[in-house]
């Protein structure tokens, strides 16, 4: 079995538990010589718990458990001959919100303050531009839905596609339904939203709280909130760039044998376009206000030298069906899906993706905000083939 860094993630729902303020019955009162005690106590369990699996060498860690806990009430006692006192307002129960979509991690707060006190003495290199795709850069548009054609026999018929039931059969969505990986997990993004980059610029990183296992992490929460079961595989697959893919593609099957109930498998990348004079350009879209990298799915079929890809039919449709999700939810955060002739280890299940999150002239909070809302998207999608 391959080496492989796996982390399991299964949301659980808060336990609350406490003690009522009982009405004073009389005849109690009187056989009582002790003061009667009024305790109240609020109790709240992990919202999440993170654990780690791994087949053999442990690799950086990519999520952080994260527990969130209430203050105890105090107790409060009061003397059995005292007076009742007026009653007066009880105070408002504290409550842990969940953070927003559009908050931005902390930690990626400070690596960008960090970032900030270090561009002083960075050279500019090149130029960044900020681009939005749309209908206009796609061969294939219906409805809200748009396609980048690009095979030589294939022509698309979306809404036919579309309306396909994908392949998909749910009998427990708690189980393990989704992996999610990543083929080229130490591809990065710049850390500050500007318009050029730095001669020192690094596009590959090890960190996982900098690369692509921070995004990965970012879809899976919005899968555990939604109660789905999701494996996050961190493993670094291309510390040699070359055979990447093949390294991958045995990480999933390993996976997938010990949790044969996964249907879902989506490899997590960025994308890197630049132009002949280096200018670079930057897929983003405004989303409730704030930045958010724009995502393009990849749905790859038979077609001259790609052979061997029975389903890619039926990846297709589970393709259109998330490009329709996320574009409905939040318009304009999709690029036009480039059907072209592929496979990068989508032939392993009939609903395998292959997701670009940005490019590496997003910023790692464009990219996180992203993952948070294809993660959301993916979650509605498969929540109506739940039972």
């Amino acid at each position: 079995m391959p080496q492989t860094n796996v982390q399991r993630s299964r949301r659980r729902k808060p336990n609350t538990e406490g003690t009522a303020h009982p009405a004073a019955l009389l005849l109690l009162l009187v056989t009582l010589t002790a003061a009667t005690f009024y305790m109240g106590t609020r109790f709240a369990a992990p919202v999440s718990k993170v654990a780690m699996f791994s087949a053999s060498l442990a690799m950086p860690q990519g999520t952080a458990q994260t527990i969130r806990e209430e203050l105890t009430a105090e107790e409060t006692t009061e003397p059995a001959t005292q007076a009742p006192a007026e009653p007066s307002a009880a105070p408002a129960a504290e409550t842990v919100s969940e953070p927003a979509l559009t908050d931005t991690p902390e930690d990626i707060l400070a690596m960008m303050a960090s970032a900030e006190a270090a561009s002083a003495n960075a050279t500019k290199k090149g130029t960044i531009v900020e681009k939005q795709y749309g209908a206009g850069n796609a061969t294939d548009t219906w409805e809200n839905i748009t396609v980048r054609n690009t095979t030589a026999s294939h022509s698309i018929d979306i809404a036919a596609s579309v309306a396909k039931s994908a392949s998909l059969s749910i009998e427990n969505i708690s189980e393990p339904l989704v992996l999610i990986f990543h083929t080229h997990t130490t591809e990065c993004y710049e850390l500050l939203d500007r318009n050029w980059y730095a001669t020192d610029y690094i596009t590959r990183i090890d960190d996982p709280a900098r690369n692509m296992v921070r995004v990965g992490d970012a879809i899976c929460e919005q899968l555990e909130e939604a109660g789905i079961g999701v494996i996050h595989d961190t493993e670094i697959h291309d510390a040699k760039y070359t055979g990447a893919y093949d390294r991958s593609r045995e990480s999933i099957k390993a996976i997938m044998a010990e949790y044969p109930s996964i249907q879902v498998v989506i490899d997590v990348h960025r994308d890197a376009i630049q132009q002949q004079d280096g200018t670079r350009i930057k897929p983003v879209a405004t989303i409730d206000g704030k930045k958010s990298a724009q995502i393009m799915i990849i749905a790859g079929c038979e077609d001259g030298k790609v052979t061997n890809f029975p389903t890619w039919e039926q990846n297709l449709t589970f393709a259109l069906q998330l490009q329709q999700t996320a574009e409905t939810k939040y318009p304009g955060l999709m690029r036009p899906i480039l059907f072209s002739a592929r496979k990068y280890n989508m032939d392993i299940t009939p609903c395998s993706v292959l997701l670009e999150m940005g490019s590496d002239s997003n910023t790692l909070e464009e990219a996180v905000y992203a993952g948070r809302l294809i993660g959301t998207a993916l979650a509605e999608l498969l929540l109506r083939y739940a039972p």
